[in-house]
């Protein structure tokens, strides 16, 4: 059985995404099928979702990293960081990150 999701939007957003679904020859709801797919495939959002930063803030962050792995700093694994978020989750942390 099929379910339905409605999710209210301003018209210029439905409008605008509409006109670039069917340019790729999707309507919107095959378009919003494929990214719960996609969701559900990358076990999360399919995208990054992060907060908006300058690029002198992301050549920042760049650059301590850098740093930290010339100071011989240990890099996980996807395997190894997903273990460690959720053992840092499981104690309590709100923030937990690799």
């Amino acid at each position: 059985m099929a379910k339905t999701i409605q999710v209210r939007v301003d018209d210029h957003l439905k409008d605008s995404a509409d006109m670039l679904f069917a340019s790729l020859g999707l309507d919107t709801s095959t378009a919003v099928r494929m990214f719960l797919v996609a969701a559900m495939q990358m076990g999360g959002i399919p995208f990054a979702v992060m907060h908006s930063s300058t690029q002198a803030e992301r050549d920042t962050v760049i650059r301590e990293a850098i740093a930290r792995r010339e100071a011989g700093e240990r890099y996980y694994t996807i395997d190894e960081c997903k273990a460690h978020m959720r053992a840092a989750i499981a104690e309590g942390a709100s923030n937990a990150i690799c």
